[in-house]
């Protein structure tokens, strides 16, 4: 159990003790998630696969997917646009993401030359002010996209929350890791287990 102070919306604490001897707990953005980990500062974590195949840490294993947090990563265009456009047809794209490796590493695998402009956030404007025609995003449910006037042309990724670990530190402290890894696996049902599995 954390200390209250997780708890409070109006700390700015970044770190908090728990009941458990030896554990605390951080909080970082999303993003930050999977470096604070690679890099050993945590041992482990909770990322959403978007985040590990943009950084595709080596120094990174992901022994539960947790079926949380489930969206995707599309490729999205607007609907003007999109009523003449075959996405077969493309060999060079503009495309505004957060995920200009992810961006790239698609683009490349079907032929076409994708330049990434990198924005962290407001994706959808990108189209409506001229800085792009296309973007890369999360998607849930879809209505933001909408109310933008974009609508989704490709799906590169599914996403949900996995739990991830340091690779050395779970080859040396695996007495330490290895409960923690087996209790967040009992946590996943056995269906969304085998479904993450195929």
């Amino acid at each position: 159990m954390p200390e209250a102070a997780f708890h409070d919306d109006a700390s700015r604490a970044l770190r908090f003790a728990t009941n458990v001897p030896g554990l605390s707990i951080i909080r970082v953005r999303a993003f930050d998630v999977a470096t604070f980990v690679a890099f050993g500062a945590a041992h482990f974590g909770l990322a959403g696969n978007d985040v590990l195949m943009e950084f595709d840490f080596p120094e990174i294993y992901t022994p539960v997917d947790l079926g949380i947090g489930q969206c995707r990563i599309s490729v999205a265009e607007p609907a003007e646009l999109s009523a003449n456009d075959d996405p077969a047809t493309w060999s060079h794209v503009r495309i505004a993401t957060k995920y200009p490796h992810v961006t790239r590493r698609y683009f490349e695998a079907r032929g076409v030359q994708a330049e990434c402009i990198k924005l962290n956030g407001a994706m959808e404007l990108a189209p409506q002010l001229g800085l792009c025609q296309r973007i890369v995003d999360l998607v849930s449910s879809g209505r933001t996209l909408k109310e933008n006037g974009l609508i989704e042309v490709a799906t590169i990724a599914q996403v949900s929350t996995r739990l991830i670990v340091n690779r050395t530190a779970f080859k040396t402290r695996p007495a330490t890791l290895a409960p923690w890894v087996n209790a967040f696996r009992s946590l996943v049902s056995p269906e969304a287990e085998r479904a993450a599995l195929a």
